[in-house]
């Protein structure tokens, strides 16, 4: 192969390994939309239905950094196939899911599979690019994909769910992975190659199994326990998960001592930049992700928007989120912290903008116009968090600090939708016969500036010389 052919091939391969990313942030940004449709779909209680999108999350957390060290292990190519064939599958058992639990088990699984397939496109990247120019572009391709699915994901799921065909709206949003899944699927084989096998790592699969334990003990009984007036089971869930999550931390400073296979190294949490980065990635995913539910579920049963006007309304957050990114990855070199305090402070402003406006008949125009100061406000913030947590970080512990990042960002992604979410269908609930959507967006919204505020906080903690040069590939989750 020529040398011209060569780089042709690299950029079909880039095109291939975008289809993961692309689907898994179009199957977040849909899955908001649908929510009432499916809710009504399966005849699913407020807390069945959080899970839709924090099994999801808390099955892709799981099994993050597992994903990352098989691919090492058995081939990218390998576990980037079997990621995305169980995807198309678990996709397809979502749509014919009849019961909640049903739809719960096999959004779980669909996350499990994300998590063999989305870190192989990152890893594909660094292998397949080593120049850094050429690496720059690319990585610029996944951010930019990152944005095309999220409008994707809002306009396509508000058209299918209002779509009546021969089976529900709602399922389609799942059944249009199978032929995207299936054409990725040719795809891989034909136009990636193999990578090396690294076989002198080790996995962890019981630090895998603990945390997955601890998680599902957490987060359960947080989206269940609430609707059923918090009954012993729950509480004893959540207290056995405190033992779990203490348990884990032990194993793994086990396992770091003996330099066996771990799944997180703990020497990571002696940074202490690190861990006020950490928190302000908890904080600001958990009223990031349940914003995002929130707003979906006031504009349509609160307000009795179609799910379609809801995508749409979604657009320009997603616009300005793309222009404020680009402007910040500029302006980030030169004033560090202050960039992400700007966004904060202009998330604020449209927060309280909500509490004052977003009241029965408000206008849309107003409703369009906050949705995308926050999407602005936004986009200062999000991007740049992963620059926070490993700004710090010493290079040979720069992989093993990403996984725990992205861990984090889903599991933090989870607790919002269980927790900020949870106060939101609180609310709604205390008067069953008279919801008061506006009145459980003003509680959700105050205890997302809550959160806000203890990402402030964090930022104020770090050093002010921070050197926040872009480390490179986008967070999820826009």
């Amino acid at each position: 192969m020529n040398p011209k052919q060569h780089r042709h091939s690299k950029w079909i391969a880039l095109a291939v390994i975008l289809t993961a990313p692309l689907l898994y942030v179009i199957d977040i940004f849909i899955i908001n939309m649908a929510i009432p449709g499916i809710q009504k779909g399966v005849q699913a209680t407020d807390g069945e239905v959080q899970l839709v999108i924090a099994g999801y999350l808390l099955g892709s957390a799981s099994f993050l950094i597992t994903g990352g060290r098989a691919g090492d292990y058995l081939g990218r190519k390998k576990i980037f196939f079997l990621g995305m064939l169980l995807f198309t599958l678990t996709s397809c058992g979502c749509g014919l899911a009849q019961t909640p639990l049903e739809l719960n088990i096999m959004r779980f699984l669909q996350g499990v599979s994300s998590s063999l397939m989305v870190p192989q496109s990152i890893a594909f990247i660094q292998v397949l690019f080593t120049d850094p120019q050429e690496r720059a572009k690319a990585i610029g391709w996944y951010g930019i994909t990152l944005s095309i699915a999220a409008i994707i994901g809002q306009i396509l799921g508000g058209y299918l769910v209002d779509t009546h065909f021969l089976i529900a709206g709602w399922r389609l949003i799942f059944f249009i992975n199978l032929p995207v899944g299936i054409v990725s699927l040719w795809a891989i084989r034909k136009y990636l190659d193999e990578t090396p096998r690294d076989t002198g790592q080790q996995f962890d699969y019981s630090g895998a199994a603990i945390l997955t334990a601890g998680l599902v003990c957490l987060i359960y009984p947080l989206t269940k326990g609430r609707e059923m007036g918090w009954p012993l089971w729950a509480i004893g869930l959540m207290l056995l998960a405190v033992f779990i999550f203490a348990f884990f931390i032990r194993d793994q400073q086990t396992k770091t001592l003996l330099q066996k296979g771990c799944l997180i190294d703990t020497a990571l949490f002696k940074i202490r930049e690190f861990n006020i980065g950490l928190l302000a990635v908890l904080f600001h995913f958990m009223m990031h992700t349940a914003f995002l539910l929130m707003s979906a579920v006031y504009l349509q049963n609160g307000l009795g928007y179609t799910a379609l006007d809801c995508g749409m309304f979604f657009l320009p957050h997603a616009v300005l989120f793309m222009i404020s990114s680009v402007l910040a990855s500029k302006l980030i070199v030169r004033s560090g912290k202050k960039v992400l305090q700007a966004g904060l402070l202009i998330i604020l402003i449209s927060f309280l903008l909500q509490l004052l406006l977003f009241k029965p008949h408000v206008s849309t125009l107003y409703v369009i116009l906050l949705i995308g100061l926050y999407g602005l406000g936004n986009g200062l913030v999000l991007p740049f968090l992963l620059n926070i947590v490993l700004k710090s970080v010493p290079v040979k512990f720069a992989g093993a600090a990403a996984g725990v990042f992205s861990t984090f960002q889903q599991t933090a992604s989870a607790l919002g939708i269980s927790i900020v979410g949870g106060v939101f269908y609180y609310v709604i609930n205390s008067s069953p016969h008279f919801p008061d959507y506006s009145k459980a967006l003003d509680w959700g919204i105050l205890t997302g500036i809550c959160c806000l505020a203890i990402v402030g906080w964090m930022l104020w903690l770090l050093p002010e010389n921070m050197d926040m040069h872009t480390t490179g590939i986008p967070t999820e989750g826009i």
